[in-house]
């Protein structure tokens, strides 16, 4: 089968396109055939070295990605073979990922894909909709994600534009939540909107604290926050009592400063989400409860949902890690089958 690895870290050119032997699945594992693959910054962050050395002589890249079931491992059951999944945190601690034809995982890592959400939409999911997933319910009003469970409260999401962003505004609006989110750019916004956010704000050209301030009343009750450095003088403003601020991702500045006693009086808890180390149990709600979004048509992708699509062959994957890392807006995807 072809393949996509890496021996040594590095740019994307160190991604090679090779022949493997097809995988067995092993105990409690499932084969897949892999029609889509997801990229992801920790992908490629991953691939540069930022996630430590490297921890098997060849890896296959990238986390996500949808395909369908063709073997099962002992322990499986048989009627599996057949089922339309997508994936998640495929190559966490393992050494193939999805940029491949063919990958074996453990069964629970494949998640059913009901026959009216297509590939794109499942290799779209793992890593952003189950982030989406943890800064949403890090709060505790919320006890998981459904129609009507975040009725009444707020949500700040920056960034509305980027895949978690998109995600996350996606979910809490099924979830019944007021969805204020920040871009950058006009076209950004016309994405964020797209998306389905209430109150869309450019922060290069309006007064954020004030769009955002006339949003919630109130305060904001959840911060969904990629820039924690940069936005922390809005986020400590912003949120109300009993808020949350839930980190996803940082900038390079490493260090964050808090106004203790301006938190401490709200009650307000920061919460840093690293999706790959989520608690089980957070982890298997976020798997389900994500599933009954798709199930329910609440998560989409395409331009007209604000998330565009941007493609690649196989044998184009370092174009793909390369796209990404240079920030495109919306989801890249290889077509692996």
């Amino acid at each position: 089968m072809r393949a996509v690895v890496y021996r040594a870290q590095g740019g994307p050119e160190v991604l090679q396109l090779v022949d493997k032997e097809l995988p067995t699945p092993g105990e409690g594992e499932v084969r897949v055939r892999v029609a889509v693959s997801g990229v992801n910054p920790t992908d490629w962050k991953s691939r540069q070295g930022g996630r430590g050395p490297l921890p098997f002589p060849e890896l296959v890249p990238n986390q996500d990605g949808a395909g369908t079931i063709d073997a099962v491992g002992p322990g499986v059951d048989a009627d599996r073979v057949g089922q339309r999944v997508w994936l998640w945190e495929a190559a966490w601690q393992r050494a193939d990922g999805t940029a491949q034809e063919y990958v074996a995982l453990p069964a629970a890592q494949a998640v059913a894909l009901p026959d009216g959400a297509s590939f794109d939409l499942g290799a779209s999911l793992g890593i952003p909709a189950l982030t989406a997933h943890r800064c949403l319910t890090c709060h505790d009003a919320v006890d998981g994600l459904r129609p009507g469970s975040m009725s009444g409260l707020t949500v700040l999401v920056a960034g509305g534009a980027g895949a978690v962003g998109n995600a996350a505004i996606q979910l809490a609006r099924w979830a019944g939540a007021d969805v204020v989110t920040t871009v950058s750019s006009p076209e950004k916004a016309d994405l964020a909107r797209a998306a389905g956010a209430h109150t869309v704000v450019n922060y290069r050209t309006e007064n954020v604290v004030e769009r955002v301030a006339r949003a919630a009343l109130e305060g904001v009750d959840i911060v969904v926050e990629v820039a924690p450095v940069a936005n922390a003088a809005l986020n400590h403003t912003v949120i109300g009592r009993h808020g949350v601020v839930a980190v996803y991702a940082t900038e390079s500045t490493p260090e964050l400063s808090l106004p203790v006693w301006t938190m401490m009086a709200r009650n307000v808890r920061y919460q840093f989400v690293l999706v790959y180390t989520v608690a089980a149990a957070a982890k298997a709600r976020a798997v389900a409860d994500v599933s009954a979004a798709v199930a329910d048509g609440a998560l989409r992708v395409g331009p007209e949902n604000g998330l565009p699509l941007h493609r690649y062959p196989l044998a184009e994957t370092a174009a793909a890690h390369a796209a990404v890392e240079s920030g495109a807006v919306g989801k890249v995807l290889i077509d692996v089958a």
